[in-house]
């Protein structure tokens, strides 16, 4: 089976029944042809990278999907072009890294940022004066840090004086 991806952009101003409907004709298109639908990412409304149709968002669908043939692409992306209600679209042939990259996203291995645990009482963690104090802390003394040197100040060339020639005295001969 072959793996593809389509992702496409509805317009944000049709009710939000109205933008589900839309998503739920292209799901029932796949499902028809006798897809096998892996995932389907309803990112919501995101801002655009550059208007379309004097738009500045939109609401984002991707739908990963395996097909025996890909004869189902050219009936889905004809039917995405006549819709009115979707802005733009991409259709994607995934290969082996495609497809664990994605599955990799779904469990949670890839994009999540991983947040640093506080401690809830401040009873529970030790004064700064203690911990400078403490040696069996597991991380290195902090050091102070280097010294900043103040930048040079500019150096200011005066322009260069004017030269001026003597004259010759000029005599008044009679």
């Amino acid at each position: 089976m072959n793996n593809y991806e389509v992702t496409f952009i509805v317009d944000p101003v049709l009710s939000g029944d109205e933008i589900k409907a839309t998503a739920q004709v292209y799901e029932q298109m796949l499902k028809n042809e006798g897809c096998n639908i892996v995932h389907i990412d309803e990112m919501g409304l995101k801002p655009l990278a550059y208007p379309i149709n004097k738009r500045s968002s939109g609401v984002y669908y991707c739908y990963e999907y395996a097909s025996e043939t890909g004869a189902i692409i050219s009936k889905m992306e004809l039917a995405l072009r006549r819709d009115e209600r979707i802005m733009r679209f991409l259709t994607i042939a995934l290969d082996k890294h495609g497809v664990k990259y994605n599955a990799d996203k779904r469990n949670g291995l890839i994009g999540k940022v991983k947040k640093k645990v506080k401690p809830s009482k401040k009873e529970d963690t030790p004064s700064r004066d203690s911990r400078d104090r403490d040696s069996s802390s597991s991380r290195p003394p902090r050091e102070a840090a280097p010294a900043v040197k103040p930048a040079p100040a500019p150096v200011v060339v005066p322009p260069p004086a004017p030269v001026v020639e003597p004259v010759a005295a000029v005599t008044e001969e009679e």
